[in-house]
């Protein structure tokens, strides 16, 4: 197939808000792929929704922006999407001494062969940045209408296989019993369940009903799969980092158990149990060899034990069998309906050096990659996390330092934009130090997008924590809301948008 008639239907999704058209475009499109050339599909579905198969293949906005002002467009459309699949192969697989030259000689020739809107298109891949509305939840729907299945059964082989390409190949040539097939495979990460906020605990547990009130650990998020001795090890955003937590492998491989799915945190300890500043967590989780610091993996669910899975379990069933597997290494938590005790709970989480708790109702099901009101994070401070959009140059003692912050949202349901796009609620410059001035400085000019007088935009690909003192009705954002005394806490390396906190939860603040 043409790489071309993926860019008209990208551009169609692009230029409209209607989810209803969306769907049925990319649904047409998901029928001509299946019948004219299957085995394109699962690369099609990874290209729209920015997300190829290969990941990174070492090309930078800077140089690919070079690299395109350098290559005249084509007049008419001649690239195949295998071809461009078959380039993202030969840049993932360059690399050593000269591979940048060897990379932009690659896309020169590649992208002279390319229309216009295909350039635009082919950099959006690259990059991870297309902007057209085609995120998964649509393409889900999109490929349950292409299927003539039910959305909530393509919905879930999505969320447990993982990959978006394979549950496309199911759904368009596959059977409905090959659909009910996919289920959790020890070894395969599935997507974290998200929690909402609230300003309590007695907010949340009036949300939750009965509840595991448990600490909130100031760590980074894993996912452990075992399967006898092979233990793997996964972040928030399903990357596998096994390789750089070998003390995490050697606790996990230690419990009595030969297959299970465990779901949880990672943090550094001091000398007397006490959390070290996240800051040295990330930097200890994100070290390619072993460092001084070690981490301590504590869990707060279990998905799969030993052939059962446990998805469709209530909380209350998988926190027994979470205490039967794993003692001594379980989040600290209670189970109550009783509103002083999960204050109580949070005042002692708090006092041991951890961020708040979590609200989790007790009958409540794992929903991979979804968020709702079944988990709920309390914080003392109002900490959100939020997207950069873009940063402004400071001036004084900041001159030459990228300083005000451009904030946003995500928007999941498309309420004030696209599905999956991002709401600018505010501006912040407070909070931040010379070193992290420093730091995201060089970040931002690495992935500057295009400038603005004194504003550098950039890929939204950066989340940053924010603290907030509330926030106010605006007519000049979109979202109609703004921050009020927004201030840096840290930046999020560990998340990625699609994990950030949501404008709706912004406006829930409003009274």
């Amino acid at each position: 197939m043409l790489l071309a008639e993926l860019v008209s239907t990208a551009d169609a999704v692009a230029s409209t808000r209607s989810r209803k058209a969306k769907v049925e475009a990319l649904a047409g499109l998901l029928r001509r792929i299946a019948e004219e050339s299957p085995r394109e599909v699962g690369t099609a579905v990874a290209m729209l929704v920015g997300k190829p198969r290969q990941g990174r293949v070492g090309v930078g906005w800077r140089g690919l922006s070079r690299t395109r002002g350098e290559a005249p467009p084509a007049a008419q459309p001649s690239i195949t999407v295998e071809g461009f699949d078959a380039l993202l192969d030969r840049l993932a697989a360059t690399s050593g001494a000269g591979s940048e030259a060897v990379r932009t000689g690659l896309l020169a020739a590649f992208l002279r062969r390319a229309t216009e809107r295909e350039q635009r298109f082919i950099v959006g891949v690259l990059l991870g940045e297309l902007r057209t509305g085609a995120l998964e939840g649509v393409l889900v729907d999109a490929l349950a209408s292409a299927g003539g299945w039910p959305a909530a059964l393509v919905r879930r082989a999505a969320m447990l296989s993982g990959d978006l390409g394979e549950t496309a190949r199911i759904a368009l040539m596959g059977t409905e019993e090959d659909l009910r097939g996919v289920g959790l495979l020890v070894g395969r990460p599935v997507l974290p369940m998200l929690a909402a906020s609230a300003a309590t605990p007695a907010e949340a547990l009036a949300a939750t009903g009965e509840a595991s009130v448990e600490f909130k650990l100031d760590g980074a998020r894993i996912q452990v799969h075992r399967s006898g001795d092979d233990v793997r090890v996964f972040t928030r955003s399903l990357a596998d980092v096994t390789h750089r937590v070998p003390e995490v492998v050697h606790v996990v491989r230690a419990l009595p158990v030969r297959e299970a799915i465990l779901d949880g945190e990672t943090l550094t300890l001091d000398e007397g149990g006490a959390p070290r500043p996240f800051q040295e967590t990330m930097s200890r989780f994100g070290a390619e060899r072993a460092r001084d610091a070690v981490l301590h993996p504590w869990f707060f669910d279990v998905l799969h034990v030993d052939g059962r899975d446990l998805l469709d379990e209530p909380l209350a069933v998988r926190r027994a069998e979470l205490a039967r597997v794993a003692p001594g290494l379980i989040v600290p938590g209670e189970v109550t309906a009783d509103p002083d005790t999960a204050e109580r709970i949070s005042r002692e989480a708090l006092a041991a050096g951890h961020e708040g708790v979590v609200v989790k109702a007790i009958g409540s099901l794992y929903s991979a990659g979804r968020r709702g009101s079944s988990w709920i994070k309390v914080k003392p401070v109002a900490t959100y996390d939020l997207v950069v959009l873009a940063a402004e140059w400071g001036s004084g003692r900041r001159q030459g330092w990228l300083s005000n912050l451009h904030l946003g949202a995500y928007d999941p349901s498309g309420e004030f934009g696209e599905p999956g796009s991002l709401v600018m609620v505010g501006k912040t410059f407070k909070g931040l130090t010379d070193e992290l001035l420093r730091w995201q400085t060089e970040r931002f000019l690495d992935i500057e997008a295009r400038r603005d007088g004194h504003t550098v935009f950039v890929e939204p690909t950066t989340v940053v924590e924010i603290a907030i003192d509330g926030v106010q009705r605006s007519s000049r954002y979109p979202g109609g809301v703004a921050l009020r005394f927004a201030r840096v806490k840290r930046y999020r390396e560990d998340k990625d948008p699609a994990a950030a906190d949501t404008i709706q939860s912004l406006r829930s603040l409003l009274t």
